[in-house]
């Protein structure tokens, strides 16, 4: 059981003591499911895009569609810290990324995400010094899903090990609480961890970062698409709840 409040200093706190497990949540019942069972960090991802409005990829959130789903999230007032992504092209200078963050916070955020490091860094310090927590995405970044042709691994090359290092060190000297790194490989992943002062979130990086981030309905199984490969313990309730509202309809039908 948790104390009281989580927050963006209990989370780096985490770093070395206690592993992360973190999870996504789109709305009021998810969010309560997921802090009463003490999940301690909930994104509000913008992979509600795919998951809950049925858009190819997360380029077509905005962000008013994030507030909207951030709203219903903090109604929930859950004891986790409730963080949320910042949506594709509203971080694009730093005054434009203080005033999205602000309008994210306003919806109920405690804390904010975006993807990038030393190419965002002027963003990254304005959201700072507003006052507002930050969280890191590097490696695969779904928001460039169209500039690379698709989802790939990072970390292959000597030049995206280099680059990802100085990224990582980059968001944590400017005061990042912590790092999702999303399809790293596993030994890049666990260097980032080990020189890193701040804990780095896995997503299809590996068993060494400090923690875990998932999309909640990849480890439910009740995504639209197919579950990515990284997701170990699908639990698959589509299944589950198709059959439960097939055996419903008949019992209706044969009345």
């Amino acid at each position: 059981m948790r104390a009281g409040k989580t927050t963006e200093a209990d989370i780096r706190g985490m770093k070395g003591r206690r592993r992360i497990a973190a999870l996504t949540a789109y709305d009021f019942a998810m969010t309560k499911l997921l802090d009463a069972a003490g999940i301690p960090l909930i994104l509000v991802g913008d992979s509600l895009g795919m998951v809950v409005l049925g858009y190819p990829d997360t380029t077509h959130v905005t962000l008013a569609e994030m507030e909207h789903h951030v709203r219903a999230a903090a109604r929930a007032r859950p004891q986790a810290l409730l963080a949320a992504d910042m949506p594709y092209q509203t971080y694009q200078s730093p005054s434009a990324a203080v005033e999205s963050a602000r309008r994210l916070v306003a919806a109920g955020a405690q804390a904010v995400k975006a993807e990038g490091g030393c190419a965002i860094l002027p963003q990254v310090r304005a959201i700072l010094a507003a006052g507002i927590p930050f969280l890191g995405h590097l490696g695969m970044l779904p928001q460039s899903v169209l500039e690379e042709k698709g989802y790939h691994v990072k970390g292959k090359t000597e030049a995206e090990r280099s680059g990802l290092l100085a990224d990582a060190a980059a968001l944590a000297q400017a005061g990042a609480f912590g790092i999702v790194l999303e399809l790293v490989t596993p030994p890049v992943a666990r260097e980032i961890t080990q020189k890193s002062p701040i804990p780095t979130l896995g997503i299809g990086a590996g068993p060494d970062c400090d923690g875990e981030i998932l999309v909640v309905t990849d480890l439910l199984g009740t995504s639209p698409g197919p579950i990515p490969r990284h997701v170990k313990k699908n639990s698959r309730l589509a299944e589950q709840m198709g059959a439960a509202i097939v055996q419903w309809r008949c019992s209706v039908e044969q009345q």
